[in-house]
Order: C-alpha cells, then sequence, then structure tokens
C-alpha cells in the first residue's frame, strides 16, 4: 500500500489542537491499515520520526433525513505521536 492511500486526511478539531502541544497529531487513516504502516507512511510523508501509534475505529452514527434512517460511515483514527522537536509544518500555526 502507497503511504498516500494510508494517510487520507488530518483530523483538525479543538482536540486535536490541543493533542499538537503534546507532539501528537491526529489522522484519517486507511480501516485496513495497521500501526507499523501509519508509522510508516507518516515518516515518509513528513520526514519526521514516530514514537508512539494510537489507533480507534470511530463507530457509525444514527442519522435520520426526514423519514428515511441511515448511519454515518465507519472510519479509522490514528493519533502519532512525534519525537520530541520533530514537527508536521501542514500543522504549523
Amino acid at each position: 500500500m502507497n503511504a498516500r492511500e494510508i494517510i487520507i486526511r488530518p483530523i483538525i478539531t479543538e482536540h486535536s489542537y490541543d493533542m499538537m502541544e503534546k507532539n501528537t497529531f491526529t489522522f484519517e487513516v486507511a480501516k485496513n491499515a495497521n500501526k507499523i504502516e501509519i508509522a510508516k507512511a507518516v515518516e515518509e510523508i513528513f520526514d519526521v520520526t514516530v514514537v508512539k501509534v494510537n489507533t480507534l475505529t470511530v463507530k457509525p452514527k444514527k442519522k435520520r433525513v426526514r423519514v428515511q434512517q441511515g448511519y454515518t460511515r465507519t472510519w479509522k483514527k490514528a493519533m502519532v505521536t512525534l519525537k520530541d522537536g520533530d514537527t508536521i509544518e501542514l500543522f504549523a500555526s
């Protein structure tokens, strides 16, 4: 799998901005990617050193549009902790 296929997009929320102070960055990743693949993909794309990767699967939520009911999609989130001194320029403010 290509590194660009593993890392889909960064997650930009208030909580993810707070985590950036602790050098932890959040990404949406491919559902079938494991922690080792995620770490290698982040290192390859952003040229940083990954210390730790935490992953979780975001469960679908029930949504309703008028009469019809459905669910949001299931996706996988990865919180990547970088070595002290490393940062990702995409998030630099």
